[in-house]
C-alpha cells in the first residue's frame, strides 16, 4: 500500500497535457487515491486548435472549441492550477510558478506546447497571427472594420503556405465572398508540400473556385499599412496574416536536459526526457531520434494515451510502451460547407467531407459532457435551419397556389 498519494505534476493544458491528465484521471491509481493529479496551465479556456477557422465564418460558437478547463474539469478528481511556469529545477524535482509558489513532484509531464515565430521582417510589428482564441477574436474584429468600410474588395495577404495558410485563406474567401481579395504567399514553389498529392489537389482546386492569387518564392522585404513589398513586386493590402512556423518557448532552453539546436528536448522511446525517467515529454516540445513526429492534434492525442499508459506502468513498476507515431489521414477545411479528408489512399471533398470532419473533431473533444453539448447544438441549429427552410418553402407554395387561382377565377369571369 503507498503511504502518501504519487504527485504527478502536468504542465500545459494543450491537446498532449489536458488529454494525458483526463486519461490518467481514469485510472484505478487516482479512484484509489493513489495518485493525485495536478495540472498547470496560465490560460483559462482550453482551445480545439483544429476547428479554430469556423470562428471566422460563424459555423460554431467559441463556447464550443474553447470551453473553460473549470467546465472541463469539475466532475473529474484532477487539480487545475490557473498559473503561468516561471522555471523547473529537474534536480530537485520542484517547480516555480508566476506567482513564486513552488511545486514538487514525483512524476512530471511537459506538455508546454510551442508559440508563434514571430515575424522579423520589416514593419512586421502590423501583422496579425492565428493561433490563439485571442488571435481569432482580434482578427475577426479587423474583419468586422473592414467589412463596415465602403470598400469594393477587402484585401487580405495570408503568408505561408501550409495548411494554417491554406485553411485560412479559403475560409477568409468563403466569408468575404464577392470582395474577397485574398493573396497567399509562399517562399517555396509548392503548397502543402508534407501532404498528399490528393491533399494538395483537392486544395488548389478550392484555392482557384475562390478566386485566391498564390504567389510563390515570394520573398518579403517590407510590411505596411497598406502593401506587401517583395523582391520582385508590390501587393496593395489592407491585412496581413503571418502563419509562418512555430518554436519552443524561450526559457525552455535554460533546462538542465540534452536538447536539439532547435530547443527541442530529446526524448526516448517511451516518451521520457533523456537522463530523467520520472520526467515524460510530448507535444510540439519533443524530439525522439530516428521518428518524425507531426506538431498536430493528432499526433499530441496519440502521445497523451502513451505517457498515460507509462507513467501507470512506471509507478507499478511494469514495462513500459514504445511509442510509435501513427499518422491516420489528414482533414482540411477549404471554406464554408468544404473540406478534404484523406485517409490511407481515399479522399473525399465537399460538402460532405466537411460534415464528417466537423463530427470527427466533434467525436475528439475532450470529455463527453461537453461534446454531447456541442453536437446536441450543431444538429438542433441543424434542424431549425431545416425547418425554417420547410416553412419557407410552404408559404412560397401557399403564395404560388393562391395567385393561379385568384388568375383562374379572373379567366372565368
Amino acid at each position: 500500500m503507498l503511504d502518501k498519494p504519487i504527485e504527478v505534476l502536468i504542465l500545459g493544458g494543450g491537446f498532449g497535457g489536458l488529454y494525458t491528465a483526463i486519461k490518467l484521471s481514469k485510472s484505478a491509481l487516482v479512484k484509489q487515491q493513489k495518485c493525485k493529479i495536478t495540472l498547470v496551465e496560465q490560460k483559462e479556456r482550453f482551445l480545439f486548435t483544429p476547428l479554430l477557422y469556423e470562428l471566422l465564418t460563424a459555423e460554431l460558437q467559441p463556447w464550443e472549441i474553447a470551453p473553460s478547463y473549470q467546465k472541463l474539469l469539475t466532475s473529474t478528481p484532477i487539480n487545475f492550477c490557473q498559473q503561468r511556469v516561471n522555471s523547473i529545477d529537474l534536480a530537485q524535482r520542484r517547480v516555480t510558478l508566476a506567482n513564486q509558489q513552488s511545486l514538487s513532484y514525483d512524476y512530471l509531464v511537459l506538455a508546454l506546447g510551442s508559440e508563434n515565430r514571430r515575424a522579423t521582417v520589416t514593419g512586421s510589428e502590423s501583422v496579425l497571427y492565428f493561433r490563439t482564441l485571442a488571435d481569432a477574436e482580434l482578427l475577426n474584429e479587423r474583419l468586422k472594420l473592414l467589412e463596415y468600410t465602403e470598400k469594393r474588395f477587402i484585401r487580405v495577404g495570408v503568408v505561408g503556405g501550409g495548411a494554417n495558410g491554406v485553411e485560412l485563406a479559403c475560409k477568409l474567401a468563403a466569408r468575404l465572398g464577392d470582395r474577397a481579395d485574398i493573396y497567399l504567399l509562399e517562399k517555396g514553389t509548392q503548397l502543402l508540400k508534407h501532404f498528399s498529392r490528393g491533399v494538395q489537389t483537392a486544395a488548389n482546386r478550392a484555392i482557384m473556385k475562390r478566386k485566391i492569387t498564390v504567389i510563390y518564392d515570394s520573398q518579403i522585404r517590407e510590411i505596411t499599412p497598406e502593401k506587401i513589398i517583395l523582391t520582385n513586386q508590390t501587393i496593395p493590402i489592407d491585412l496581413v496574416i503571418w502563419t509562418v512556423g512555430t518554436q519552443p518557448l524561450s526559457w525552455l532552453t535554460n533546462l538542465d536536459c540534452q536538447q536539439t539546436p532547435q530547443g527541442k528536448l530529446l526524448t526516448t522511446s517511451t516518451l521520457q526526457l533523456l537522463n530523467y525517467p520520472e520526467v515524460f515529454t510530448l507535444g510540439d516540445i519533443l524530439e525522439i531520434p530516428h521518428q518524425i513526429i507531426p506538431q498536430t492534434a493528432q499526433a499530441a492525442y496519440q502521445a497523451a494515451n502513451c505517457v498515460a499508459v507509462n507513467l501507470q506502468a512506471q509507478i507499478l513498476g511494469k514495462p513500459l510502451k514504445t511509442f510509435r507515431y501513427l499518422h491516420l489521414g489528414d482533414m482540411l477545411t477549404l471554406g464554408k460547407k468544404a473540406a478534404v479528408i484523406s485517409c490511407y489512399g481515399f479522399n473525399l471533398e465537399g460538402f460532405i467531407a466537411d460534415k464528417i470532419r466537423r463530427l470527427v473533431y466533434i467525436q475528439r473533444l475532450p470529455t463527453q459532457r461537453h461534446r454531447y453539448q456541442v453536437l446536441s447544438n450543431v444538429l438542433g441549429n441543424s434542424l431549425l435551419r431545416k425547418l425554417r427552410f420547410c416553412r419557407w418553402q410552404l408559404k412560397r407554395f401557399l403564395s404560388l397556389t393562391l395567385r393561379a387561382r385568384k388568375r383562374l377565377t379572373e379567366n372565368k369571369e
